[in-house]
């Protein structure tokens, strides 16, 4: 029962029982958060991180010892061998655009191996003709292909034909605006082996996106040349106000910070003015964010599957990102799903979502987000294009009780709405 809020005592059972048979999965995410918060611990030891690199630089940033303590903390987290993490990057997108940008010269070939990437690539790459002249991938000459999955799974046996004599082989971890399930590092090991024996001197980048801390181990530790992914998620464990990061092989990551800042200067700039001590937090946070963020998503699915609803991942199935997708299957549902969503948000919870054309996506997007830093995917929000099957996808939750919570009120705004059940 609760004092603050009207849930259906009918709803309220649900609950209870979706409780019950969760219990063994929120245990083994306790387990996989110790081990990732002693990984980080440790890691934050061996660099001597003290209240000296809090302090920050301005101008250039030239000697940021913050910086690069941070930079080489993070290499250690994902067993990487450098690594960018900064404030710099306005967004994932930014990252994986600087990414790809620094390691590809024209008349080189991309190939994705997980098929159409997420909706903010299309412009990145050069998908559409409007999208030409803007600084694409294709405006520089470079090739794209892509290699489509088959039935939601990457093509193993494609993937030998497909990157023979391409640069890069790019691998998008999280499901996107899809229903196919997300990789975990065994996926992306085994992708990594294929890519190899065909040809060896292909990059191999990952889209880290959502992925970060939800296992033991991280892409690179796994045949990975390249993650990428943003603060505001996963790794900046709801502290990071902006940013984005690339780790993986020093000779790569210095590519890529000279397309950050210029190829005379790569990583030896960049001040970080007053950011430092959140993305130390928020790195150091992070393992215990993400792990409520996962029981939140296990709870979501095992109550909206006793309601009819066709769930994914299952609440039983092994977590590889902390998306979790719900088929609701009408506008007026995902309608009514984002505004109790929206309003268990600890800011902005009065307001009411409306789907709007946001930059760089193909259909109009309703979002609900009511979160301490704008756009942030690890504080629970749940967005979704306005498309058919009219599915949602939620994420998030800086605390299990508050995304308990939150999943529940939008529940009850279905409820309210007359459409809770499909």
């Amino acid at each position: 029962m609760t004092d603050f809020f009207h849930f259906d005592p009918g709803l309220l059972e649900l609950a209870e029982q979706a409780d019950a048979e969760i219990a063994p999965q929120l245990e083994e995410l306790d387990r996989i958060a110790s081990y990732n918060t002693q990984k980080v611990m440790h890691a934050f030891a061996e660099c001597r991180v003290s209240e000296s690199h809090f302090a920050g630089t301005s101008g250039y940033g030239y000697d940021d010892r913050g910086r690069e303590t941070i930079e080489r903390a993070f290499a250690l987290i994902t067993g990487s061998g450098d690594s960018l993490y900064r404030h710099h990057f306005v967004s994932g997108t930014a990252a994986i655009t600087t990414a790809l940008f620094g390691v590809l010269r024209p008349g080189d070939r991309m190939v994705s191996l997980t098929g159409l990437p997420y909706d903010t690539l299309h412009g990145v790459i050069g998908l559409k003709p409007e999208h030409a002249g803007r600084g694409t991938l294709r405006d520089f000459g470079i090739h794209y292909e892509q290699l489509d999955l088959h039935d939601g799974e990457i093509d193993f046996e494609g993937i030998g034909p497909a990157v023979r004599g391409a640069k890069v082989a790019y691998l998008q971890r999280s499901r996107g605006y899809s229903l196919r399930r997300s990789l975990g590092c065994a996926d992306i090991a085994r992708a990594a082996d294929e890519v190899r024996r065909a040809n060896p001197d292909a990059i191999l980048v990952v889209d880290n996106c959502y992925g970060e801390f939800v296992e033991r181990q991280e892409p690179t530790e796994a045949g990975a040349d390249l993650i990428v992914g943003s603060l505001i998620k996963n790794p900046g464990g709801g502290i990071a106000r902006t940013g984005g990061y690339i780790a993986g092989k020093p000779e790569l990551v210095e590519l890529c910070a000279c397309r950050l800042t210029s190829p005379s200067t790569g990583k030896e700039i960049g001040c970080t003015l007053g950011e430092l001590r959140g993305l130390f937090m928020g790195l150091f946070f992070a393992p215990a964010v993400v792990s409520s963020a996962l029981k939140t998503a296990v709870f979501a699915s095992s109550l909206f599957a006793s309601l009819g609803y066709s769930v994914s991942p299952r609440f039983d199935e092994p977590r590889t990102d902390i998306i979790q997708s719900l088929i609701l299957g009408s506008p007026a549902r995902l309608a009514a799903f984002c505004r109790g969503i929206q309003a268990g948000a600890p800011v902005d919870s009065f307001v009411t979502p409306e789907a709007w054309d946001m930059p760089g996506y193909d259909d109009p997007v309703i979002m609900a987000a009511g979160a301490f830093h704008m756009g942030s995917s690890i504080e629970l929000s749940a967005d979704a294009p306005m498309r058919e099957p009219y599915a949602c996808w939620m994420q998030g939750g800086l605390t299990y009780p508050s995304g308990r919570t939150g999943v529940l009120l939008a529940a009850q705004s279905m409820l309210d709405a007359g459409v809770l059940r499909p």
